[in-house]
């Protein structure tokens, strides 16, 4: 026995040692850089293939082949992916997602190259570049970590790399080249890489699918070890290898055989599902790549050239057509992924588990195998499979809810490698199965007609979900998730939503594929090909039914007319390139066509002329009409003077504008007083002007003895509770007294990250029909403070209030919801949706019954024009300030918290916000202003408070405190 024990100990030291070189290479390579490399497992593999074609095909001794593939061809295969793929994504600034793509690209890129060269039959006489003796890998093993722990501890390089993993940009300022570094990191990690291959070749099959997987199945190593600490790597990787090994003397008799084999015989994999569902999360940033622009609109007649492409098999024959019946299937599948991904912004690597899931119930539902129920009908069996298949979409969404990024994409590939390894590869669950066609469709030509079928249906329920509410909402998930939450959108109710709907369509067209292939193949349904869609359908526009179904052809064409591997080569290509074209190669090239046509400017002759000056005559001088929410009448050009980017106001344009009510007590009278027959809106509903409240609160005048500047109007938001005066009823033809809004209080609130304390016993109040600032020198708490009272970061201690109601651990959708609305320091607005869509989004999620909600807040920020039907990608940071504030509003606020909301905007620009929020004041709404800007805060502000070191040390009026404090001291 302990023979035995001795003997498997030494097998898992011989495991754990290539195990423990993944995870010192994948640490330091994401060290240098950021980037966790999903290509590590591919560099392994094509390493152990050219050190094999060396030895074995042209017959050079091992020594050389050895220094020629590691020392030479590995680090090159690093240096060049750094130079030529990562390093420009780091110098065009993208984010951690469109690098995550890039590296499935290449892997998606070297196993198809593979496959290409080498063929995809697998090899098992790769040269053992170690002795079987374990102890010489552990050997190899322990000085390489020796020596990197060496050299990052106490060498130059190793305090650059340091200092380039803290901060790239701030190393670079202090002389450091990160170039240098990275590439240094890539090398090192591409030579581990190689290593790893070359030593795990003669022990396992070597083909372009297998090892590449093996290898990235220790990935739960480094995740272990936090990416960041050799030593727990080396001791995880070990212990796992030695567990490992010893669970094979395990043999109990019963059910529980078979699983208690598929555990030891896949304990990595068991660590993986454990490191990425259970640890702590690494990589929280966005998952997806995010378009600098709006998304393409389809190219007019595309759908009609889709449809005749797609009909077009029904008139092949033979083995084109029953090539053709994986397209549809193949499609259904990958639209599951323009649901989570391209829509709901979530990454999935797990889709192809779903879909041979569908596969797999398909056919033990067929065949009567599944517990509990009868033998069905193949038609039958699809539909009650992807029932079934439907709430284990719970595996990969219920992770999504707390994780994003690196973290959420080694979830679902965790997910979706265990379902391979324990349900797919196992023959208690897969032996004997076979997978027929539907009565009446057994023909290869009725079953297409049977998959346009149902490819169409599944087209109208990937459209029901893009289209509508449910398709902002999940748009403005993916666009800004934060801003989405703040908006009222139940962001963990979404994601879950975006899962289950695709683990269904997954599990159909798993089904389908199942039936048209006539079995169920575990092959087809293995991580590597998910990986492989996945990057299929983000680099041909992940936002794109068409692009998905243009995938799926692409795919499915390609393996049948070329060698295997073709298909992946060219869609890791254009993964590779994703982070230059993010939009997809159809954007590329409408770009590039866009710039190389000839502009033509269209001149009217003159006749043409008199005829547009009596058609179109208000072209040559605008009427006027209501600027700001129907109070005050002014040109169009007024309006934009005030928000936009042409100045001040023109004399002609204040020559225009109608007298407002001069003081808040006025409010009623002015509602009640009819207006001029051509203005229904500002007849109806006239709230009060904010230079009334400025009176009202006593302002002081104006320097040179001028009054105070007349505002727009207060907003009225008609909501069911919070505005200062009555609201008119239209039905009634009365005014309805409501109850003022109720304070925002927070009640000795605490908040630590770590061992630092952000917040300190913090009171405040903030009181409906003021205007509330806090001032203050960075790091004073003024942000936590913010979060913890709008839901986005929860205190340690102490109590959120609003009115009676404890609102301590509400959401932050939740809250907004009770009508606290925010704005963000860094912009949040969703660029691919339009600028009256993102105020829609605002007044939908706060469940507005009003409407005229959208309406009269588009025309309140003089967003009513031309601009309310553009993107709101690409649009300047004045007009953007004014799209977040106009959706906050629409959800009709009772209590406004704005983070610096006049960042970014010009003196004009912050007038007219002043304005704004001075009327919202006067209208009841509570506003609480965290800003620099200390002009601002004493024109606008009724009370200042000012923080430091997480405590409010001052309170009062603006011109008191800022005067008692100094105005350099208090905007430190």
């Amino acid at each position: 026995m302990s023979s035995l024990t001795y003997d498997l100990t030494l097998a898992g030291l011989s495991v754990g040692s290539a195990a423990a070189l993944t995870g010192i290479g994948l640490i330091v390579t994401y060290r240098a850089t950021g980037v966790l490399n999903f290509a590590h497992g591919a560099i392994a593999m094509v390493c152990a293939y050219v050190l094999r074609q060396c030895v074995v095909e042209w017959g050079w001794p091992l020594w050389l082949a050895a220094t020629v593939t590691l020392v030479v061809l590995a680090p090159a295969i690093g240096v060049a992916l750094e130079r030529f793929v990562f390093r420009p994504l780091a110098v065009l600034g993208s984010d951690p997602a469109q690098t995550l793509v890039a590296s499935i690209g290449v892997f998606v890129l070297l196993v198809g190259g593979a496959a290409l060269v080498w063929g995809q039959g697998a090899r098992d006489d790769a040269p053992e570049l170690v002795s079987e003796d374990p102890w010489g890998q552990l050997a190899v093993m322990l000085v390489l970590a020796v020596g990197v722990g060496a050299v990052m501890r106490w060498t130059r390089f190793g305090r650059e790399l340091r200092a380039v993993v803290d901060d790239r940009q701030l190393a670079v300022l202090g002389g450091i080249d990160a170039d240098r570094v990275a590439a240094a990191g890539w090398a090192f990690g591409a030579f581990t890489a190689g290593l790893t291959g070359a030593l795990l070749a003669p022990y396992v099959r070597l083909d372009p699918y297998g090892l590449p997987l093996l290898v990235m199945e220790v990935v739960a190593v480094a995740v272990a070890a936090r990416m960041r600490n050799l030593p727990v790597a080396v001791v995880v990787a070990l212990g796992i290898g030695i567990a490992q090994s010893q669970l094979t003397r395990l043999h109990p008799s019963g059910w529980g055989e078979p699983l208690l084999q598929a555990v030891g015989a896949n304990l990595f994999v068991v660590a993986l599902l454990v490191a990425s569902l259970v640890l702590p999360r690494i990589g929280t940033r966005d998952a997806l790549p995010r378009t600098a622009t709006a998304r393409v609109p389809t190219p007019p007649g595309a759908w009609i050239v889709a449809v005749v492409l797609f009909l077009l098999p029904l008139g092949f024959a033979g083995s084109d057509l029953h090539t053709s019946v994986q397209v549809p299937a193949l499609g259904v599948v990958l639209l599951s992924l323009v649901v989570v991904t391209g829509r709901g912004g979530q990454i999935s690597l797990g889709q192809a588990a779903y879909a041979g899931l569908g596969a797999l119930f398909t056919a033990l539902l067929a065949a009567g195998r599944l517990p509990g129920l009868p033998r069905l009908p193949e038609l039958a069996a699809l539909a009650v499979a992807v029932v079934l298949v439907a709430p284990l979409g719970l595996l990969t969404g219920w992770p999504a809810i707390g994780r994003q990024g690196l973290a959420l994409a080694l979830a679902t590939f965790a997910v979706g490698v265990g379902v391979s390894r324990f349900v797919f590869a196992q023959p208690y669950a897969t032996s004997g199965l076979s997978l027929d066609r539907p009565a009446g469709f057994d023909g290869d030509r009725a079953y297409y007609v049977l998959e346009l079928a149902l490819l169409a249906a599944a087209l109208l329920a990937t459209r029901a979900l893009r289209r509508g509410r449910t398709g902002r909402a999940l748009a403005a998930m993916r666009d800004h998730e934060s801003g989405a939450s703040a908006a009222g959108v139940q962001v963990p109710s979404l994601k879950l939503l975006a899962f289950v709907s695709g683990a269904a369509l997954a599990a159909l067209g798993g089904g389908m594929l199942g039936m048209g292939l006539r079995a169920f193949d575990p092959g087809a349904y293995d991580p590597v090909r998910g990986l492989l869609w996945f990057a299929a359908v983000v680099v041909l526009g992940a936002d794109s039914t068409l692009g998905a179904l243009a995938a799926a052809a692409l795919l499915v064409g390609l393996d049948a007319g070329a060698r295997g591997g073709v298909a992946a080569a060219l869609i890791g290509v254009l993964a590779v390139l994703v982070g230059r074209f993010p939009g997809g190669p159809y954007e590329a090239l409408r770009t590039a066509g866009a710039r190389l046509r000839p502009r033509r400017s269209a001149r009217l002759t003159e006749v043409g002329a008199r005829v547009r000056r009596r058609l179109w005559p208000a072209e040559e001088g605008l009427a006027p009409r209501p600027a700001l929410a129907g109070a005050t009448t002014a040109p169009r050009a007024e309006a934009t003077g005030r928000f936009g980017k042409t100045g001040s106001e023109t004399a002609g344009a204040a020559k225009t504008r109608l007298k407002q009510p001069a003081a808040a007590s006025d409010t009623e009278t002015s509602r009640k007083q009819p207006a001029a027959a051509s203005d229904t809106e500002t007849s109806r509903k006239q709230p009060a002007a904010a230079g009334g409240a400025e009176s009202s609160r006593d302002r002081p005048a104006a320097a040179d003895g001028a009054p105070p500047p007349q505002g727009p109007p207060a907003p009225d938001h008609e909501r069911d509770t919070g505005g200062a005066g009555g609201k008119p009823n239209p039905a009634e033809g009365r005014v309805h007294h409501t109850p003022p809004a109720p304070t925002l209080e927070a009640r000795h609130l605490r908040a630590r990250y770590g061992g630092f304390t952000a917040l300190d016993d913090v009171d405040l109040d903030v009181r409906p029909g003021q205007v509330t600032a806090i001032v203050g020198p960075n790091g004073a708490g003024k942000s936590t403070l913010f979060h913890c009272l709008a839901g986005t970061v929860r205190p340690t201690h102490g109590q959120v209030r609003l009115g009676a109601r404890d609102i301590t651990r509400l959401a932050a959708h939740a809250r907004t919801r009770l009508g606290i609305a925010r704005t963000f320091q860094q912009l949040a607005v969703f660029p691919s949706l339009t600028v009256a869509e993102n105020v829609r989004v605002g007044a939908e999620q706060g469940r507005v019954p009003d409407p005229e909600a959208v309406e009269r807040t588009l025309r309140l920020l003089a967003l009513d024009g031309p601009v309310r039907a553009l993107p709101a990608a690409g649009l300047p940071t004045g007009t953007l300030r004014r799209v977040e504030l106009a959706r906050a509003l629409a959800g009709s606020p009772r209590v406004l918290l704005l983070d610096e909301p006049a960042a970014g905007l010009d003196n004009t620009e912050v007038a007219a916000l002043a304005r704004v929020l001075k009327a919202l004041a006067a209208d009841g709404t509570a506003l609480l202003v965290v800003e620099h800007d200390l002009d601002l805060v004493a024109d606008l502000a009724d009370v200042v408070h000012v923080m430091t070191a997480g405590r409010i040390v001052a309170s009062g009026p603006p011109a008191h405190v800022l005067d008692a404090l100094g105005t350099g001291e208090a905007g430190a």
